[in-house]
């Protein structure tokens, strides 16, 4: 080992443990706490030798093999931080990143994962996700993280060897899952899609478990048979990149004129507007949010039922019910 990685190894090692106090202290993972094990010891800046952050003059590259032993600190501690990392632009335009540590802890938990499940991830990204999976499973071959684009599964394949982890890494479109490593007890999206693909629950266990990301919410859907599931959305936000393939649809741009400025200030009534995929006047959505009292994200559900799928607010048979794709 080099000075250079030993004075890296130190550095994150104490940022690493920072990061799991950090996150021990908001309380993420105390319904899992075998997850603090796995942030304490995988190390996430071996899945990011690279990364962007926003700056005035645009993005500025950290890199861990930048000569200036300044800009190594800075990358390592940036490596660390509860923040997304911009990890893949092109044209300007960000196609991939690596979540926000506490946001994956929070999903890793909801997931409920227990011993011997098997595991599909739609979203390879940096693959640190897919390491902290293995590490919880004790097993490699227990997950399957897919990704569109060949360079990304390649990095992700390499940053999982350098760690130490072997999961079996696809190259291929997320929202047809991976029916030759199925089936699945659970599946978990780190990438927006526009609702939930039907190939995924005929590739799931009876009773699995599928969270993923859905207009700026984390829907977790309980899986009864290849036709039917149901769930509702964590409380909290959640924003990803969409998902590339033939399961994305480009998002319907919502006129938020004439309401009223309050209005535009809630996140919780612009989820609404994002679930209902402007089906709904943005004037009577604002209506009924205030009628019912300003429903968050934990009140909204959906529901696959066949060839049929849709949101609701309260209830799946409620008053209250739009068409998802």
């Amino acid at each position: 080992m080099g000075a250079h990685d030993e004075e890296t190894g130190v550095l994150a090692d104490a940022a690493r443990a920072a990061l799991v106090r950090e996150i021990d202290a908001d309380g993420a993972w105390a319904a899992d706490p075998v997850w603090r094990e796995a942030f304490a010891a995988v190390p996430r800046h071996l899945f990011v030798p690279y990364y962007y952050t926003a700056g005035p003059r645009g993005y500025e590259r950290r890199w861990g093999e930048n000569p200036d032993p300044e800009a190594r600190e800075r990358w390592v501690c940036g490596a660390y931080a509860d923040e997304p990392l911009a990890t893949r632009l092109r044209d300007g335009e960000l196609v991939s990143s690596s979540s926000q540590p506490s946001l994956m802890a929070r999903m890793l938990v909801a997931l409920r994962v227990g011993d011997g499940d098997r595991v599909l991830e739609v979203g390879a990204g940096t693959g640190y996700n897919a390491a902290l999976l293995a590490h919880r499973l004790g097993a490699d071959d227990l997950v399957t993280t897919i990704d569109l684009e060949p360079e990304i599964t390649e990095s992700a394949r390499q940053h999982l060897a350098a760690a130490g982890f072997h999961p079996v890494v696809v190259t291929g479109d997320g929202a047809r899952g991976v029916p030759e490593r199925a089936p699945y007890d659970r599946i978990i999206a780190t990438c927006e899609l526009p609702t939930v693909p039907r190939a995924w629950l005929a590739q799931c266990r009876p009773g699995a478990r599928v969270l993923t990301p859905l207009a700026t919410g984390l829907l977790l859907l309980t899986v009864r048979d290849a036709e039917h599931a149901e769930g509702r959305f964590l409380p909290g936000a959640a924003f990803f990149v969409p998902l590339r393939g033939e399961g994305r649809t480009e998002p319907e741009g919502v006129r938020l004129a004439g309401l009223p400025v309050r209005a535009r200030e809630q996140e919780p009534f612009r989820f609404l507007l994002a679930l209902t995929r402007g089906g709904l006047d943005p004037r009577r959505a604002y209506a009924l949010w205030e009628r019912e009292g300003e429903p968050g994200r934990g009140r909204y559900g959906v529901t696959v039922a066949g060839r049929r799928t849709w949101a609701w607010l309260d209830d799946p048979q409620g008053p209250y019910t739009w068409p998802l794709p």
